[in-house]
């Protein structure tokens, strides 16, 4: 990539030469200055940033929240992707003990724990069963959890390995979501934690279905819904009054792995790829967390591992 930006740069630098002029210098050293710290900036987002855990704590005052749950702190994760990571599990266990340290009431995965195979979970199994929540885990199924970026001899061997992914989640005490939906309860009040398969835009395969996962969406129940790809939340969700869903949390875009000075070129494709969002009426809002972890070329620009606490507050 650093070659490429000098030679785009310098061919510009040669137009001059198209009539009969000199080669603009100074630009040439400019593309070499440019190459130089894009060189040293993938190196330091793949050496360093990489591992690196940032914390964001939000506050979402939730619309008719049960008093039992003000306060309730939520810890959100997204995009693991621990097929990148081989064999080795320090860094998980790392974002394990930040987990733990924020002291959550319960924890949100949002889908793409592996790259292709469940295979790849199989090393980190046990360093994500560490993880501690009187409310337990609930986890959902990302794009990449499907097998759809495989190649396989048949489609009982792609259905038996997401069969074996989903047994792992479920050895490690979590609690998978296949467009369904668990409930909290303390005392006589309840939160509902829908989980949907995924949903999302094309070329991205839709397995999920909201109404299957709870057929009432419009009805008084205070909800959180956990869905993989924020398009859903913007296709279904947001702008529609027949849905009373308080709060979405997603992942998947990743801000590309490139986030500077809160600009990042995901947002050419998503209007919704990475923070808070509500729609015009205020009644559905959508978190989506940035991942930790990576995919593709292994660095991170900018846009640092995420954990997300997010503490829910009645509404004045």
């Amino acid at each position: 990539m650093p070659k490429l930006v000098f030679v785009v740069v310098d061919a510009v630098a040669l137009l001059p030469v198209l009539w009969h002029g000199r080669r603009w210098r100074w630009l040439s050293l400019t593309g070499g200055v440019i190459a130089i710290v894009a060189f040293l900036a993938m190196w330091w987002g793949a050496l360093v940033n990489r591992f690196r855990v940032d914390v964001r704590e939000v506050d979402f005052e939730f619309p008719h929240l049960p008093a039992a749950f003000d306060g309730f702190r939520i810890v959100q994760i997204s995009d693991l992707h621990v097929g990148t990571y081989g064999d080795d599990d320090r860094f998980v266990r790392k974002l394990v003990g930040v987990i733990n340290g924020l002291h959550p009431d319960a924890v949100m995965f949002t889908g793409d724990i592996v790259n292709r195979h469940s295979s790849e979970l199989a090393p980190f199994v046990d360093a994500l069963s560490g993880i501690e929540a009187p409310y337990g885990v609930f986890s959902i199924l990302g794009n990449h959890d499907y097998g759809d970026y495989a190649d396989w001899p048949s489609e009982a061997d792609k259905a038996a390995d997401v069969a074996a992914l989903c047994a792992m989640q479920e050895s490690m005490g979590w609690k998978l979501l296949l467009n369904q939906t668990e409930f909290m309860h303390s005392g006589r009040d309840s939160i509902a934690v829908i989980g949907v398969e995924n949903i999302g835009d094309p070329p991205f395969r839709i397995y999920g279905s909201l109404h299957k996962a709870y057929p009432a969406v419009g009805d008084s129940v205070s909800k959180i819904l956990l869905s993989h790809n924020p398009a859903h939340w913007t296709d279904s969700i947001s702008g529609h009054d027949d849905v009373n869903i308080a709060l979405t949390l997603s992942g998947h875009t990743h801000a590309m792995q490139i986030e500077v000075a809160g600009l990042s070129p995901a947002a050419m494709r998503y209007a919704t790829w990475g923070g808070m969002y509500g729609d015009e009426a205020g009644r559905h809002v959508l978190y989506v967390n940035i991942g930790a972890g990576t995919v593709g070329m292994p660095m991170r620009l900018g846009a640092t591992p995420e954990i997300t606490l997010i503490t829910l507050k009645a509404m004045p």
